[in-house]
């Protein structure tokens, strides 16, 4: 069996590494941040990949994940039980707890019932694992089975009342288990038992430094590039943005960004992008205004899909098209005499890779269909450039700041592909296109005003397509409805709307129903994800 592990940056090689066997968990990704924030590089591995490839890795510790699977079941995942003669230390969690213990000769039985919640936690050994945490103390469980019997070899650290074996540690093997969640926030001391475990007992350096990144990075870029020429798609977001500063560092003249002007953008977007990365960063900066195109390619299209299907088809047309203007004919549409290597840039995350299926074999389920990672067609010709891969999401932030980004660029909230196309309800039209504008300029003026950007995940207006009845003047009107979101989350999988306090609300609508023509009602979303998503189309 072969794993390529080439993704992973020579940084990687540089900082202490404490690779994560991902059995499924819901929190694995959770697990990996909370390693990397305390200093030391974590990457999610398939549950079976092969010792050797581990032993590669020079591995300072190991996590073994949780997992929705039953160890008892006939197709649980399973890791190799050679897995302990690495000599490095071992932290299992909830699954990885119970399936380590089973591996060395323990019980591993259902729960009497499943134990999903917050649990009263009783440490019974203090030291080691849990130095630094009070006798008693909350903790996070999630989990049907447990282990039910260990043999003297094993220690018992910490219960709670449903479960005697909550923390334990093997005496021979630097192998430790918990049954509870440390990497969610629910467990207030979770943090001091990752620093615990990677510190004290793997013996890690704060080594994942971002500004290492940036050097390893770009030298990595330029061996892939070589004399050839990389072309980046700009949106104006947060990850093509840094993607796009990282390669400006890295290769100067042999990159030229794209930016598309799809009609679909916010107030002065375009204006920004072009002020930020031409002005700042000189760099080579291709505008294509296609808002014609665009617009007439969704003129009484209504249904949300069809939008998102006729944008990204529109999208590639028109960034194929620059992109032959820049290299040369594609490979296969007319000969290939003359035509400079082709390499395109995504600003794909290391969320987008294990969503996608392609972060390890087996474990990770094909969510993101439409994302990056899935691409443009592969009959354009290019070979990728994903420098941020490896990266999450508040790591390119920090990368971003490490480049010289401006602030509005690094902490921009995201934006959909399909732009204004999926906040407007119905219809497209250059006159609902302006007004939906303005109202969203006003909305984020006032979030700003009040410093509330960076307490929020991501706010925005939606027009809707209602006519409501209002009194303007001496007379009755019936105009446009614009609902206001916004939203605070750890992930954006899951989100809640954010407690806006009344006067600002109060304020974004007096101002969107005076000052921007055809608007007469303001309605706020209390909806919280789930069960809406965090965009209405």
């Amino acid at each position: 069996m072969t794993i390529d592990l080439s993704h992973v940056h020579t940084t990687a090689a540089q900082a202490d590494v404490v690779p994560i066997l991902d059995f499924g968990s819901q929190y694995a990704q959770l697990i990996a941040r909370r390693v990397r924030e305390a200093g030391a590089y974590s990457l999610l591995v398939a549950p079976d990949t092969p010792i050797d490839v581990l032993a590669q890795l020079k591995p300072k510790g190991i996590i073994l994940s949780g997992g929705p699977s039953s160890v008892s079941a006939a197709d649980a995942p399973v890791c190799d039980a050679k897995i302990f003669d690495l000599g490095v230390p071992i932290l299992g969690i909830c699954y990885g707890m119970q399936l380590a213990c089973e591996l060395l000769g323990g019980r591993v039985d259902a729960a009497d019932a499943r134990e999903y919640g917050r649990a009263r936690l009783e440490v019974t050994h203090k030291g080691g694992l849990l130095a630094g945490l009070p006798e008693k103390t909350t903790v996070w469980m999630s989990h049907g089975d447990q282990v039910q019997h260990l043999d003297k070899e094993f220690d018992r650290l910490a219960s709670t009342d449903t479960c005697q074996y909550a923390a334990v540690q093997h005496k021979s093997l630097p192998l430790f288990g918990l049954q509870f969640h440390p990497e969610v926030t629910h467990t207030p001391h979770g943090i001091q038992i990752f620093r615990n475990f990677l510190y004290e007992i793997c013996g890690c350096r704060s080594s994942w430094k971002m500004s290492n990144f940036v050097e390893s990075a770009c030298e990595q870029v330029r061996q892939q590039v070589g004399d050839g020429h990389v072309i980046c798609g700009l949106s104006g977001g947060v990850d093509s943005s840094v993607v796009a500063a990282l390669l400006a560092r890295a290769l100067d003249d042999k990159l030229t960004c794209i930016f598309v002007d799809n009609g679909l953008l916010r107030k002065n977007e375009r204006a920004l992008v072009e002020s930020t990365f031409r002005d700042h960063f000189n760099i080579d900066l291709k505008v294509v205004d296609a808002a014609e195109l665009f617009l007439d390619d969704l003129k009484g299209i209504a249904d949300p899909q069809e939008k998102r299907r006729r944008i990204g088809h529109r999208f590639i047309d028109v960034f194929k098209r620059e992109a032959t203007k820049i290299l040369g004919p594609v490979p296969g549409d007319a000969p290939a005499q003359g035509t400079k290597a082709r390499f395109l840039a995504q600003g794909t995350l290391y969320p987008d890779v294990i969503e996608s299926g392609h972060g390890h074999a087996g474990t990770a389920a094909n969510i993101k269909l439409h994302h990056n990672v899935g691409g443009l067609p592969e009959d354009l010709g290019f070979e990728l450039i994903e420098p941020l891969r490896d990266l999450f999401k508040d790591e390119v932030r920090k990368l971003g700041e490490v480049l010289g980004l401006p602030s509005r660029i690094i902490w921009r909230h995201p934006f959909p592909g399909p732009g204004l196309a999926v906040r407007i309800i119905g219809d497209i039209t250059p006159e609902r296109l302006n007004l939906l504008r303005e109202c969203d300029e006003i909305v984020l003026e006032e979030i700003i005003a009040n410093e509330l950007y960076r307490a929020t995940d991501q706010v925005f207006a939606v027009l809707l397509p209602v006519q409501s009845v209002g009194v303007m003047g001496d007379g009755r009107s019936y105009e446009s409805v614009v609902a206001v979101r916004a939203v605070e989350t750890q992930d954006f999988m899951t989100a809640d709307w954010a407690r806006i306090p009344y006067d600002i609300l109060a304020t974004i609508s007096n101002r969107i129903i005076n000052e921007v023509p055809g608007v007469n009602r303001v309605v706020y979303d209390i909806s919280s994800k789930p069960p809406a998503t965090i965009e209405w189309e």
